[in-house]
């Protein structure tokens, strides 16, 4: 059993570690992604009820709308990083579409009760760099996500100077799309939508915010951190993000 289960876990944790390369690279139809956990995995962080709902409804609303508003239009080859290094310009439909395709996908990917902070993986040595501790950071998301006015995102990301930084952004925006006020390529988001807590913490924003910033995958975030680092899209978004 003591085997199985550590199988079972390299598996999940070789399949988020490989999940944002794979994200980026596709193309048109785009798929759901399959959740690496059960509904009910992140419980009582997050209810079974919620999460359900939240992936197979509003997710794949996002992926559906998003290869309708694909086809046929000169977009249709673009991979889902360049749909938003080009958000400003596809208009709305594909704005909103492929920012909650990728939000969504990236918020999947950096959930998990089992892989807690390191400081001395890279980005943990980073974030006590930046912030001078994970507490720290905590209280800068958490206030990103409690000041954002309506429905968005909040969001821990590399910057085109290869630095740590938080912020917030509206709807389904993220710091990629040439929208963004700032740029950079994000590593750790949270949803603060409402359909994302509403059932199990009703308006208390402030205390799912709480909760579920103690529910990071911060394997899967080292892992987000490091290939940012490196990745062709910074050196693009730091060009002018075309």
């Amino acid at each position: 059993m003591k085997n199985f289960k550590q199988k079972t876990t390299m598996a999940v944790i070789a399949f988020l570690v490989g999940f944002s390369s794979i994200l980026s690279a596709q193309g048109y139809p785009f798929e759901l992604p399959k959740l690496p956990y059960a509904y009910n995995a992140l419980e009582p962080v997050v209810d079974a009820a919620t999460m359900e709902i939240h992936y197979s409804k509003h997710h794949a609303a996002y992926v559906k709308n998003l290869n309708t508003a694909l086809k046929g239009s000169k977009y249709e080859a673009y991979s889902l990083d360049e749909l938003m290094l080009h958000a400003g310009e596809a208009g709305d439909a594909l704005r909103n579409n492929a920012g909650g395709h990728y939000n969504h996908s990236l918020f999947w990917n950096i959930l998990s009760l089992n892989n807690p902070f390191n400081a001395q993986s890279e980005v943990g040595k980073e974030v006590i760099r930046t912030f001078g501790s994970l507490d720290s950071l905590k209280q800068l998301l958490n206030k990103a996500g409690a000041t954002r006015f309506g429905s968005g995102w909040a969001w821990l990301y590399v910057t085109t100077g290869k630095k740590l930084a938080v912020c917030s952004s509206p709807n389904q925006d993220n710091p990629i799309m040439d929208v963004s006020p700032v740029r950079g390529i994000p590593i750790l988001c949270i949803d603060v939508w409402e359909h994302a807590y509403y059932l199990k913490y009703q308006n208390k924003r402030s205390d799912y915010l709480a909760a579920i910033l103690n529910a990071i995958n911060w394997d899967a975030v080292n892992k987000n951190y490091t290939e940012a680092l490196v990745s062709p899209l910074l050196k693009k978004i730091e060009k002018g993000g075309k």
